[in-house]
C-alpha cells in the first residue's frame, strides 16, 4: 500500500517545499518510505520548475533539511487521484484546492497546521516578504504537524 501526501502552497518555492523535506525525513527516518509517497505543488504558475527560495533551503538545511532536489510544480486535477491527503498551508490555498477537487475525491484536503499543535497558528505565514525569523517559524510549525500528521497516517493506516 502506497499512500500519498501532497503539501500545497501558492508559489511551491517556500511553504510546500518546507514541508515536503521535513515530512520526507520523519517518513525515511521511521523506514516507511515504502509506503509513504510525498510531494508538494503549488495553486499558482509562476515558479514552475524552479529550486526553492534560496533563504527557505538555507533555513530548512541548517535544520537539516535538504531541499535541494525539489523544483516546483502546479497542482493538477489529477493529483486528487494520486494523493489521499492533500494539505494545503493556508486558508486561501485550501479554498483554491477544493475549487479543484472532483467529486470522486474520497481523501483528506484540509490545513496542514490542523495535524500541528501551535493553537496560535491555524495557517502557515508565507514568509516571503519577511526576514530570517520568518523562515525560522515556517520550519518550527512544519516540523510540528509533520510528527502529528505521520502520527495520524501509521495509527490510521496501521503502519509500523
Amino acid at each position: 500500500m502506497s499512500i500519498g501526501v501532497l503539501f500545497v502552497c501558492l508559489g511551491n518555492i517556500c511553504r510546500s517545499p518546507t514541508a515536503h523535506g521535513v515530512f520526507l525525513q520523519h517518513v525515511q527516518r521511521r523506514g516507511l518510505q515504502d509506503h509513504i509517497r510525498v510531494d508538494s505543488a503549488g495553486t499558482g504558475d509562476w515558479h514552475i520548475g524552479h529550486a526553492p527560495d534560496k533563504r527557505t533551503a538555507a533555513t530548512a538545511l541548517r535544520r537539516g533539511y535538504d531541499l535541494s532536489e525539489l523544483r516546483a510544480r502546479q497542482v493538477l486535477r489529477d493529483d486528487f487521484a494520486r494523493f489521499q491527503y492533500i494539505l494545503a498551508m493556508d486558508a486561501e490555498n485550501l479554498r483554491n484546492l477544493q475549487h479543484l477537487r472532483p467529486a470522486s475525491f474520497n481523501g483528506e484536503l484540509k490545513l496542514f497546521l490542523e495535524y500541528g499543535d501551535h493553537p496560535e497558528y491555524t495557517e502557515v505565514p508565507d514568509p516571503y516578504y519577511g526576514d530570517e525569523a520568518d523562515f525560522e517559524r515556517v520550519v518550527d510549525l512544519v516540523e510540528t504537524a509533520a510528527q502529528g500528521l505521520l502520527h495520524h497516517i501509521v495509527t490510521r493506516h496501521r503502519l509500523s
